[in-house]
């Protein structure tokens, strides 16, 4: 009966543990849904190398995540919904790049501040974009001396 006890009682400690190592892996990855965030919208000419779950980053900081990507079948842009933490107010003349990481690396929603006083509420669009540069095409133009 003893080692009923105890395999239960190591049991038991092992789950706790595991829930807590998955608690503290979505808090610290940010993939846990928190209340503090609010959604904003943006629509690129090109989203390359964008899904859903690519970090929002302001000033190099990750502030949030993309939401949701999809084609707007009326103007054929890509729109982006995307978080960003609550006490992070981003400037109403602010605009958003998709900037990549390096030569090799991945890419990641970047808001470029303004200097507005008046801030973005939650479900408003951010309006100045700048949508992924095509490495290939930037080759190419290279290669070919075209302006294009």
């Amino acid at each position: 009966m003893s080692e009923n006890k105890a395999e239960i009682l190591v049991g038991g400690l092992v789950l706790v543990v595991a829930v807590g190592f998955l608690v503290y892996a979505g808090k610290t990855t940010g993939m846990t849904g928190g209340g503090g965030d609010y959604s904003l919208t943006a629509s690129f000419r090109s989203a390359d190398g964008v899904s859903v779950g690519t970090d929002v980053r302001l000033a190099g900081v990750k502030v949030g995540r993309v939401a949701d990507l999809r084609l707007d079948p009326e103007t054929y842009r890509a729109k982006a919904v995307f978080t960003v933490r609550n006490g992070i107010n981003v400037p109403d003349d602010s605009a958003v790049a998709i900037s990549s990481e390096g030569l090799l690396g991945g890419n990641y929603v970047e808001i470029l501040p303004g200097g507005s006083p008046f801030h973005f509420e939650a479900g408003d669009e951010i309006e100045f974009t700048q949508g992924s540069i095509s490495l290939v095409s930037l080759l190419m133009k290279f290669v070919t001396g075209s302006d294009e």
